[in-house]
């Protein structure tokens, strides 16, 4: 597996177009007048313009807004105002996240017209740190969905297959597809059930599940307040740990921010992982994972093992397959208390796929939807019991690369890997390690205990530097 990982990473080109540099450092290069920010903001909305008709990454462009925003940067920055180490580097956000008075629509045709009467706390943050919101990108319907699939909106295009319209993930697919095309340096997701890491492993990024609290969802359209957690979507895992010391923190109008202090991940970043215990996923779970994927995953622990870690054999209190369920159920009730209302009404355009997932919940009663919430606790403490003494539980991200959207089963959810650590408030790293056959990128995830984004961070960022598997590009979108 070794040979066939190194053969696979070394066909996908490495680049120093500043379209798909890291954000840390496009930072620099603009902190130090390199590079300005109106050059690089042009040389986004010209990507934009040339290749989104194909990708459908962004529902809405703010070029106008955008490129007045890099004129001021540069203006501050030359009179040494910068207000921060990435001022005037454009991001995307998810169309879940209100912009006051922009349009958001949460990827539903009913809400073309919906005009958002505040601004995210999380967008605020950005824009106070100086970066530019070059546009919003397409959900999944009501971010209910982990293929990217929208039938009424459109289905963004994974870049990595430019002939086969392949699955880019969801529901933050167009936030995915944005940065692996170089459209953006770094997008903000959210993730429900897998919602940042599936479109990262599919589109070969980092992304970051944070524990919910972490980062403010003021302002950000609910599908399950219980599990909701926004997140960075990047090149590196660093530019994930600096987008995350951003966006994180206490925000009085979100009181589960007030609950824990915020860790800096930044200290401890490039510690190693020498003496920690890294646990590998059960036996019983690999059994259904594509082979190319397992062997990855294989090679990741092998990667990780040199690097000083200890690999253990654990035994969880349960299947995988119990966690998901029990999600979608808190996912469904949740949900349908939040939509509900507009997917009963027959008459209205809802994607045909998100409609029966969001009826989950229409029929359940209150006393099943408490007992899922019970369940939830139960299986909290039977997880903790049983990695009492371990950093981080390691898995892949996804089952497989990326499938072609005709072969999706939309009944079935991909989220079999991703789902269990929301369910457990953990906080996970997806990870690229390595690509499959067709230069498909396939994923290493990182999970790690609730609050403990430093640490899952610090794993990802020494596997990533040993492993060499960054800063890619997809084939056909070089120029």
């Amino acid at each position: 597996m070794r040979e066939h990982v190194s053969k696979n990473c070394a066909r996908a080109e490495i680049t120093s177009d500043p379209a798909f540099l890291p954000a840390t450092e496009l930072g620099r290069r603009v902190q130090g007048g390199e590079l300005s920010s109106v050059a690089l903001t042009e040389r986004l909305l010209d990507r934009i313009a040339r290749y989104d008709g194909k990708l459908h990454a962004f529902v809405n462009v703010y070029a106008e807004s955008a490129r007045q925003a890099a004129e001021a940067a540069d203006m501050a920055i030359r009179s040494g105002h910068a207000v921060g180490p990435f001022h005037g580097l454009p991001i995307a956000l998810k169309d879940l996240i209100d912009i006051e008075g922009r349009v958001t629509t949460g990827g539903s045709k009913v809400w073309l017209d919906r005009v958002s009467p505040t601004t995210a706390t999380l967008a605020r943050r950005l824009i106070d740190a100086g970066m530019i919101v070059i546009g919003k990108t397409h959900t999944v319907e009501f971010a209910m969905g982990g293929w990217g699939t929208n039938k009424h909106m459109g289905t963004a295009w994974n870049p990595w297959d430019l002939e086969v319209h392949r699955t880019p993930g969801g529901s933050s697919a167009g936030s995915g597809v944005s940065v692996a095309a170089g459209l953006a340096p770094w997008a903000i997701g959210t993730d429900t059930g897998g919602s940042v890491r599936l479109p990262s492993s599919w589109c070969g990024l980092a992304g970051l599940k944070t524990t919910v609290g972490r980062v403010s969802t003021y302002g950000v359209l609910p599908l399950s307040p219980t599990l909701d957690t926004p997140g960075p979507m990047c090149r590196t895992v660093e530019d994930a740990a600096h987008l995350y010391t951003v966006l994180a923190g206490p925000d009085p109008l979100d009181p589960l921010t007030l609950r824990q202090p915020v860790q800096d991940p930044l200290p401890t970043l490039r510690l190693g992982v020498a003496g920690m215990r890294l646990a590998r996923m059960p036996e019983a779970e690999r059994a259904r994972v594509d082979a190319e994927v397992l062997a990855a995953y294989d090679h990741s622990l092998d990667v990780l093992a040199g690097l000083g870690a200890e690999i253990v054999e654990i035994v969880l209190p349960r299947p995988f397959d119990d966690l998901v369920a029990v999600a979608g159920r808190i996912i469904g009730a949740e949900g349908y208390l939040c939509v509900g209302h507009l997917v009963d009404d027959l008459e209205l355009p809802i994607d045909p796929a998100v409609r029966p997932r969001i009826w989950i919940g229409k029929d359940m009663l209150a006393r099943d939807y408490l007992l899922a919430l019970r369940q939830r606790e139960a299986i909290k403490r039977e997880f903790a019991a049983a990695l009492v003494g371990i950093d981080a539980l390691l898995t892949p991200t996804t089952q497989t690369p990326a499938i072609p959207v005709a072969e999706v089963d939309e009944s079935g959810t991909p989220a079999i890997f991703t789902r269990p650590f929301n369910l457990l408030d953990f906080c996970a790293v997806a990870v690229p390690n390595g690509f499959a056959r067709g230069r498909l990128p396939i994923s290493l995830q990182i999970a790690c205990r609730g609050y403990d984004e430093a640490r899952a961070l610090r794993i990802a960022w020494a596997y990533e530097q040993a492993s060499g598997v960054t800063n890619r590009v997809p084939p056909g979108l070089e120029a």
